[in-house]
């Protein structure tokens, strides 16, 4: 891989990283544990319970989702920073520079993510 590319595909890793941060403050939610905080402007009052519930397991899915989102940004920035990104995590082969610019989070090459 280029140090270009390798430059570039960094800082879009970093945006990744920074907007699942943005997204999880924003929701109240702590980036290095389970917990969050109580959520603003969901409405427990008793007759709207059924759209609070709806509501709050919408929010807690996209917290979810921030958090894998993040992890796998660390992750492969982690992997940058000692030399295995772009690595096949099943058959250690090099992963495609252009699947890497098309998806710079893939950890499996073509053909092991084809298997998968």
């Amino acid at each position: 891989m280029t140090p270009e590319v390798r430059t570039r595909l960094r800082k879009e890793l970093e945006s990744d990283r920074d907007a699942a941060l943005a997204e999880l403050a924003e929701y109240g939610a702590d980036p290095d544990s389970e917990r969050v905080a109580r959520l603003e402007g969901v409405d427990d009052n008793f007759a709207d319970l059924a759209a609070a519930t709806a509501e709050r397991s919408e929010i807690y899915a996209l917290i979810e989702h921030a958090r894998i989102r993040l992890a796998a940004a660390q992750t492969a920035l982690a992997k940058m920073d000692d030399g295995t990104y772009g690595i096949c995590e099943d058959c250690g082969t090099p992963i495609a520079e252009a699947r890497l610019e098309a998806r710079p989070l893939s950890v499996r090459c073509v053909d092991c993510a084809a298997r998968q």
